[in-house]
């Protein structure tokens, strides 16, 4: 038997999961632990060159030492922080021929709408490293640029995303985007849809208090997992090349009940002490359903709805969801502002 539940994972199931840090010390425990990718945000980047500071005083002085502005100096950081984990992942990417050993690296969360700034960042991005998945938020104009990007080639994570609707959207786009690059003898760029699991229950949770919806915390913990689940149903019947990664997990649950399922996890370091334990259950349970009386339940929110069904909200709507502003906002003031203002 496995040592740990993650092993098992790795070991008897198509389930794989990523590093959700790029701080020095956390990486080499998720690598030993059998990550096949890192996840970075500009949350998270800033986070690492705080922690790493001592051991990257040289290469941080020396980009605060040229004085750029506030933007172009959050984006010299972030390339430290980041090139620092793809050079650790280049021989799991070469090894597997590069279908694994990706890290992420996110446009600015400034310019979710800003087409052209995203797509000259996501070039500038891709150029740093060949396992490099550039982050793009699930926006309309994210989703634009997603599709410019699978087309030339460039592999792509799109991120800031937590609904049915939105992750239908991405694996649209990059096969449009794939069948442009086809007709042009280009190799497509992968494609990475992120469902941030445990963001959509917080803000689900927020709202049902708000307006006293009749569903209670066991209803709420299951939101993501049908919204998960439906998903990827729907990538399975209509057989999308997009890859989904399900992040921002918030309890064992959420690993859990989708074991087996062909996706990407991507783990944060305080919850992968979850699963390093030989107790949970092994067993594949991506198809068991969420009970019906417990989607009654949740129907009866508009914005439950608005995540669960396909057609819950156009591609317009996205950045105007809540979740979405709430997670862009977080990204903005903690992450990206936050190294923009780095001393």
């Amino acid at each position: 038997m496995s040592t740990t539940y993650l092993d098992w994972i790795i070991e008897n199931t198509r389930t794989k999961w990523w590093h959700d840090s790029a701080a020095t010390a956390e990486l080499d425990l998720g690598l030993r632990r059998g990550a096949v990718g890192v996840t970075t945000n500009p949350l998270l980047s800033a986070a690492a060159l705080k922690s790493d500071r001592a051991i990257c005083t040289a290469e941080i002085d020396e980009i605060l030492a040229r004085s750029l502005p506030p933007e172009q100096k959050a984006e010299a950081l972030m390339h430290l922080a980041v090139t620092r984990v793809t050079a650790r992942l280049s021989a799991e990417f070469e090894s597997s021929r590069g279908t694994s050993g990706f890290v992420c690296a996110q446009v600015n969360p400034l310019r979710a709408g800003d087409r052209e700034c995203m797509y000259s960042m996501a070039k500038r991005l891709n150029a740093w490293a060949p396992n490099i998945a550039v982050k793009l938020p699930a926006t309309s104009a994210g989703l634009d640029v997603l599709e410019d990007c699978a087309a030339e080639g460039i592999t792509t994570t799109a991120t800031v995303s937590f609904t049915v609707p939105q992750v239908l959207a991405i694996a649209e786009r990059h096969r449009a985007g794939s069948l442009r690059a086809r007709a042009n003898g280009v190799e497509a760029g992968k494609c990475f849809a992120v469902i941030m699991i445990g963001r959509l229950d917080d803000y689900l949770r927020e709202v049902a208090h708000d307006n006293r919806s009749a569903v209670d915390e066991s209803d709420i913990r299951q939101a993501g997992l049908a919204v998960t689940k439906r998903a990827y149903a729907t990538y399975q019947e209509r057989g999308y090349e997009a890859v989904l990664l399900v992040a921002a997990l918030r309890g064992e649950y959420h690993l859990t009940e989708l074991a087996g399922a062909d996706v990407v996890m991507s783990i944060h370091p305080s919850s992968q002490e979850l699963f390093v334990t030989p107790h949970l259950p092994r067993e594949e349970r991506i198809d068991r359903p969420i009970p019906e009386d417990v989607l009654d339940r949740l129907r009866a929110m508009p914005e439950f709805v608005r995540a669960y069904e396909p057609d819950g909200m156009t591609p317009a709507e996205f950045i105007s969801f809540g979740a979405t502003q709430r997670t862009l906002s977080q990204f903005c003031e903690s992450g990206w502002k936050t190294m923009e203002s780095y001393r």
